[in-house]
């Protein structure tokens, strides 16, 4: 399976996933014009790739700001997510967020209540994002 490379841009997160190493990184802010056509190619990988994997998988997050039609997109990422745990896969995300800003905070705590893998909350210092 190839690796999943989405440049950042003002709108969009940096998308990196690699099925090497089962390292999944989604990184920047998300308010694409279209979220949904944005994330289907996301979406689709991410299909293929947890039905082939059967290592355990790293999911690094840094999202410090996400409109509200990309708060569904990774609603339903992590959905599929969470369902590869219920079945059987072994799922790790940490959420990375700025330690002066309490809404990113907010948005972690918020999508941590909808899935029962293992969520990690990590404060970054605020010059390393």
């Amino acid at each position: 399976m190839e690796k999943l490379h989405i440049d950042q841009t003002k709108g969009t997160p940096k998308i990196d996933f690699d099925p090497d190493t089962n390292k999944l990184l989604l990184w920047g802010q998300s308010y694409p014009e279209n979220a949904f056509k944005f994330y289907e190619p996301i979406f689709n990988w991410v299909n293929g790739y947890l039905y082939a994997c059967k290592q355990p998988v790293l999911i690094e997050v840094n999202l410090s700001y996400v409109n509200t039609s990309s708060t569904k997109c990774i609603l339903m990422l992590l959905e599929k997510f969470e369902n590869a745990y219920q079945g059987g896969a072994q799922i790790t995300l940490n959420w990375y967020y700025d330690a002066e800003n309490e809404s990113e905070l907010e948005c972690a705590e918020e999508f941590k209540e909808d899935v029962t893998f293992p969520f990690y909350i990590i404060s970054l210092p605020q010059d390393a994002n």
